[in-house]
């Protein structure tokens, strides 16, 4: 027989192992809230806020989606500069052969336009609403920078064979020039480099490189010159995209003298910077005298650009 003591015990321990066998595995302990009890309070939530509460949240909700969304827009901003007379990657921006090279105590920037929306580096719709209040970027429809449906490979290689282009005909340009000038270059050979660039805005700056690195005279006078324009091989400046950008880049860089095209003048006049100086020019020797002029503290002889009457 067991005793009171022992019977007692057992029983206790009995009640014990009823109660944690009660508990079944899905079903509520009474720590958690019950069915009923969540579905009481999103009936309580969703009777407590009206339709107009609901419809504004699915319309910031939507708004947000759009934001993240890729633009249909393509943003540009002031791109970097690079000095012609200099080099990129550890080699010469314009290498030369067959002729000796001369020092330089200046710079000459070739200026550029970062552009986000182009094939192969999208913009989203929150960058390009923000482009649109920052008075140093532009904002354009895609259709208006590229043709519509353009792959990204497409235009990667439309911009290195534009750049290749570029430099072909402003090496040829330059030779001539100093053909001209009475300068043996029947063995010269000139090639350029420069990393992430594209594009044909740079051929006048590459012209006026070689011709600064081929030539006695220091033209810089050791001062920083940007400019742009495109350069055909008979030595005729071109017009170019963007030009209020790279004046902003050329001035953010140091430069206080900018060489501009003649035909991209009624973009210049009302946007050049404080503190930059503008030149138009038309050709190679108009350039180089411009660059002569500058380099001799006698920018201030100089054409700049007007309003056409």
């Amino acid at each position: 027989m067991q005793s009171k003591r022992q019977l007692h015990a057992h029983s206790a321990l009995h009640g014990d192992m009823a109660q944690h066998q009660s508990v079944q595995p899905g079903q509520p302990d009474g720590n958690e809230p019950s069915t009923n009890s969540l579905r009481a309070r999103a009936h309580a939530y969703f009777s407590s806020h009206t339709l107009r509460y609901f419809a504004g949240a699915i319309a910031v909700a939507l708004c947000a989606a759009v934001m993240v969304m890729p633009s249909a827009y393509v943003v540009e901003g002031p791109g970097p500069t690079q000095d012609v007379l200099g080099k990129t990657g550890g080699k010469s921006v314009i290498a030369i052969t067959g002729a000796d090279t001369q020092p330089t105590s200046g710079k000459l920037l070739l200026t550029t336009v970062n552009a986000s929306g182009v094939p192969g580096y999208p913009v989203t719709n929150a960058q390009a609403m923000w482009a649109w209040l920052d008075p140093q970027q532009t904002v354009m429809p895609r259709e208006a920078v590229v043709p519509v449906g353009q792959t990204s490979e497409e235009y990667a290689n439309k911009s290195a064979q534009q750049m290749s282009a570029s430099e072909n005909a402003a090496a040829k340009a330059a030779l001539a020039f100093l053909a001209q000038q009475g300068m043996d270059v029947e063995d010269v050979k000139v090639s350029m480099h420069v990393d992430d660039i594209g594009g044909p805005s740079a051929g006048m700056m590459y012209a006026l490189g070689v011709i600064d690195k081929l030539t006695e005279a220091d033209e810089t006078g050791g001062k920083i010159i940007a400019g742009t324009g495109t350069m055909n091989a008979k030595g005729k400046v071109g017009a170019i995209g963007g030009i209020r950008l790279k004046m902003i880049g050329a001035k953010r860089d140091g430069a206080q003298w900018f060489i501009a095209p003649e035909s991209n003048c009624d973009e210049v006049v009302g946007h050049v910077p404080d503190g930059l100086h503008v030149v138009k020019v038309s050709t190679l020797d108009e350039a180089y005298q411009a660059l002569v002029a500058i380099g001799e503290g006698k920018g201030g002889t100089l054409s700049g650009c007007t309003v056409k009457q």
